[in-house]
């Protein structure tokens, strides 16, 4: 396992909002290789845009069985994982939860690679961590904002 290639992941979210327009924030780091990773919705949540971070993140990565570190300031996420919640989620098919879509996508990517999340808290001058903020915030400011079909059908369906 001392072969596989070791990511580093940094991930935001923001949502001008909440509900709101949003967006996510990505920051890879491989030996001396960095890509960034950005995209702006017209209308979703901070929760959906953390979560969308990571899948974004592990669907980037061009290998399998990666040793990937992910730090996010996103309770929401890391605690879900990390404290198992997630697999008791899944039991009960998400009964009474948001963001299913997203979590199912996570799920598909997630047992490719060894992966440890890592709480930050969010605005302490932790220069990955705030270059995600500024690429989320930006991003949610963008001109050409795509829909989150995902959150758009949730709330119909709450309707």
């Amino acid at each position: 396992m001392t072969n596989s290639p070791r990511v580093t992941i940094y991930t935001d979210g923001a949502a001008r909002g909440n509900p709101g327009p949003g967006g996510y924030g990505v920051v890879l780091l491989s030996g001396q290789h960095r890509k960034e990773l950005s995209d702006g919705f017209q209308l979703t949540t901070n929760n959906r845009m953390e979560l969308l971070a990571v899948i974004v993140a592990l669907e980037a990565l061009k290998f399998s069985n990666c040793q990937v570190t992910i730090y996010s300031d996103s309770k929401y996420v890391v605690d879900a994982v990390e404290k198992k919640w997630l697999w008791g989620w899944v039991k009960k098919r998400f009964k009474d939860k948001k963001n299913a879509d997203l979590w199912t996508r996570f799920l598909k990517v997630y047992p490719l690679h060894q992966v440890r999340f890592v709480w930050v808290k969010g605005h302490a001058e932790i220069p990955e961590n705030e270059r995600c903020d500024q690429l989320a915030v930006e991003a949610s400011m963008g001109r050409n904002l795509k829909k989150d079909e995902g959150y758009l059908k949730a709330k119909m369906e709450e309707d």
